[in-house]
């Protein structure tokens, strides 16, 4: 197995941002769903489709696994930014690149956890709003748009873990 150098990453201003917006949209999150939680109908939304119309229904209560499972993704990434030297690279990790190489990687974690919690919160948005009668389904943008938060940066972050010079 390869030795790779384990490197304490600090943080720049734009992480630290990145990581702040993270945690208050988990806190966003939670807000939301416990406010809106009393005054839903028993019966909500649970799943939609490729389309984004809403094709399952259940209790209210299943609207409290959203923020739950976007907390479990969030302390999951949070926890495997701190150990970059055990991620995957597409180039091969020598003293000299690593701190380039664990930066970048790191920058993708701490995206990656902020649009998947952006992304629970629409989801939960729109569910409050299709329970109340206030929209019909996820709408036609929302998986165009949540594949481009997700593709476009992943792309731009591979590509720049590509780059031979640092």
């Amino acid at each position: 197995m390869e030795v790779r150098p384990k490197i304490k990453l600090k943080l720049s201003t734009a992480d630290k941002i990145i990581e702040s917006l993270g945690y208050l949209s988990i806190i966003a999150l939670w807000s939301l769903t416990i406010m809106s939680y009393k005054n839903l109908p028993e019966i909500i939304p649970t799943h939609f489709n490729e389309s984004g119309q809403a094709d399952e229904f259940g209790d209210k209560r299943t609207i409290l696994t959203l923020p739950a499972v976007a907390t479990i993704l969030f302390a999951g990434m949070t926890i495997l930014n701190k150990f970059p030297h055990i991620l995957n690279y597409l180039t091969k990790i020598t003293e000299e690149n690593a701190l380039f190489q664990y930066t970048n990687a790191a920058r993708m974690i701490r995206y990656l956890k902020l649009i998947t919690v952006i992304i629970f919160g629409i989801i939960v948005f729109k569910t409050i709003q299709n329970a109340h009668g206030h929209a019909e389904g996820l709408g036609i943008w929302f998986l165009p748009i949540v594949l481009g938060l997700i593709i476009i940066p992943l792309i731009y972050f591979i590509f720049r873990s590509l780059k031979t010079e640092h």
